[in-house]
């Protein structure tokens, strides 16, 4: 069942492997089906290499599997979360890429330093705060979900213009209109990381891009008035 969003998850993993931001067994991605409230998501601890379309596993919004053939991602409950949260995305992405990594390991976002991060998003990519030691013993990988969409609504941020975070001392989840578009985002966050890993060490006293110049590169590929790209 599920046999084509099945093969786009798992297409998005092997992205994962391709980017570079997913060694050894450093990542997941996932897809949703709202109309049937079914989620694919990678099977737990399977190596890359060792992947094949049909292992994708699928389960409910309940997080249990739907198949008895693998277990799912740890972080299964995370994506659910997401899911739950931010109604338009249709992918989620889980990794441990160098240097966005770097920043969340440090507890700093990474600010709109230039026209290449205002290409991909409306801001800084935002850290979340620690997760508390209630919140990791009692449902860490749920509470991981919570916290991240926590974040976006009391700072009212907009997860499509965003589309991806940094949680405090763990790593990245970023996310978008498929599951290949979630890998692609995910990836395009590790490039602006250390994009501003780089200028940071070259400048640390540098200013983040003038709103201005962040809109007009933002909203020409993204806004009601797009003109980025070819016509549709």
């Amino acid at each position: 069942m599920f046999d084509a969003l099945k093969k786009e998850v798992y297409k998005a993993n092997m992205l994962l492997l391709e980017y570079g931001l997913a060694p050894f067994t450093w990542g997941n991605a996932s897809g949703v089906d709202r109309e049937c409230g079914v989620i694919i998501i990678k099977p737990s601890g399977v190596p890359y290499p060792e992947l094949t379309w049909e292992m994708m596993v699928p389960v409910g919004f309940d997080g249990k599997p739907l198949e008895n053939n693998y277990n799912p991602s740890s972080d299964t409950l995370t994506h659910i979360e997401l899911y739950k949260a931010f109604p338009d995305i249709a992918g989620v992405v889980h990794t441990h890429s160098k240097f966005a990594t770097a920043f969340a390991q440090a507890g700093q976002a990474i600010p709109p330093l230039g026209t290449t991060h205002a290409d991909f998003a409306y801001g800084a990519i935002p850290c979340t705060r620690c997760l508390t030691e209630d919140e990791i013993n009692a449902a860490y990988e749920k509470n991981t979900g919570v916290v991240i969409t926590e974040h976006f609504r009391e700072n009212a941020i907009d997860p499509n213009a965003i589309p991806g975070v940094l949680v405090h001392s763990h790593g990245v989840f970023a996310w978008g209109a498929s599951p290949v578009k979630a890998t692609v985002n995910a990836a395009t966050l590790e490039i602006t990381a250390e994009m501003a890993l780089h200028t940071l060490t070259l400048n640390p006293g540098v200013d983040a891009i003038d709103q201005f110049l962040l809109d007009k590169h933002y909203l020409r590929k993204h806004g009601a008035n797009a003109y980025y790209g070819q016509k549709k």
